[in-house]
């Protein structure tokens, strides 16, 4: 495995540690990590998916279904989002604001009747005043009373012209102002908040990566081959994508597995095991698929270079994955490794 995969699978793992632990921001960044080493794994851009919006999850989900047509988490996730998205979109329709109608204000100056100047009457006041003054003030002046006794005729009376009199001072008496009393105000009753129902949170399959332990066997009833052999054989059905192990006619283990897909289809026929390996490193021919596997654990020839063996880089058993080769888990590939010998017959068929 290259130096790019092995870290593209710890930061996987350390994603998905993350985002058990609710920490999507931490689950995000080591999944984009991961989706930048390794573009091709299926993995990161599912766990992209489970921490990102509506709109962002159905790309990350295309891009994973871009990976693996088949694959079952991706489409499920897909229809968790699309769920997502019309949700949001039905909250957004209902949560428009209704426009309140409003009460018009009298607007400034257009209060209650403007209040009177209180000038002429101030004036008025102030003319009687000094009239009186001057009256009172020309009793005492020898001027005026040289004035009214030479000039004024004395009328067929006694009596003076005119007597002193009180004139009384008006008293001012302000006008009340008039308060403007603030005409009230509408006030819109608060329109009820539609709260969202919770919508499930899709959270990708933690599939187990090269360290799951072994797989529970399946508790359906196998399909009945039509060959038998004697002793140990392996038999390999296409349409179910398992592996079977038998002794006679005597079902010992079974297995999911991922066999070739559609572009590069695993070969049936009746083969036996003619080289065993450890370890072996796997490499396509040149071109643009290309690609390397080192260290590929417990690799069983049966034809060229077609084999079952051990996968670390997918987990995805149960759906077409290889280029002809039959894919098992590590632990799966171990027990099978350690059953088979050499000659074992290895029949294949739909």
């Amino acid at each position: 495995m290259t130096s790019d995969c092995n870290e593209a699978l710890q930061a996987v793992r350390a994603a998905r540690e993350y985002l058990q632990r609710g920490d999507k921001h931490n689950a995000r960044r080591m999944a984009e990590l991961a989706a930048s080493m390794a573009p091709d794994m299926e993995e990161p851009w599912l766990i992209l998916a489970a921490v990102a919006s509506p709109r962002a999850s159905i790309a990350y989900l295309e891009e994973a279904l871009k990976i693996n047509p088949n694959s079952h988490r991706a489409r499920e996730g897909m229809r968790w989002a699309n769920q997502r998205l019309s949700t949001q979109q039905q909250k957004t329709i209902s949560s428009q604001p209704i426009k309140s109608e409003h009460l018009s204000h009298p607007a400034p100056g257009k209060g209650p009747a403007n209040r009177r100047s209180p000038l002429p009457t101030l004036l008025l006041t102030l003319a009687v005043v000094l009239v009186g003054w001057a009256a009172l003030s020309g009793i005492a002046s020898p001027a005026m009373a040289f004035i009214r006794t030479n000039l004024v005729a004395p009328t067929a009376t006694d009596q003076p012209f005119w007597s002193e009199a009180d004139i009384p001072k008006p008293t001012y008496t302000p006008t009340p102002t008039p308060t403007f009393t603030p005409t009230p105000t509408f006030t819109p009753t608060p329109t009820p908040t539609d709260t969202p129902t919770p919508t499930p949170t899709f959270t990708p399959t933690d599939t187990p990566l090269p360290t799951s332990t072994y797989a529970p066997q399946p508790t359906y009833a196998p399909p009945r081959p039509v060959n038998f052999y004697a002793g140990r054989w392996v038999d390999v059905d296409l349409s179910y994508q398992r592996v079977y192990a038998y002794k006679d006619d005597v079902l010992i283990n079974s297995f999911l597995a991922s066999t070739g897909t559609w572009l590069h289809p695993t070969l049936t026929g009746e083969y036996s095991i003619y080289i065993m390996e450890r370890y072996d490193n796997m490499e396509g021919p040149p071109g643009p698929e290309y690609y390397y596997l080192p260290n590929v654990p417990y690799v069983m020839y049966y034809y060229k270079g077609y084999a079952l063996h051990g996968t670390y880089w997918h987990s995805n058993f149960g759906v077409p994955m290889s280029h002809g080769c039959i894919n098992l888990s590590i632990s799966d590939a171990g027990w099978l490794f350690k059953w088979v010998s050499i000659g074992t017959v290895v029949y294949i068929h739909y």
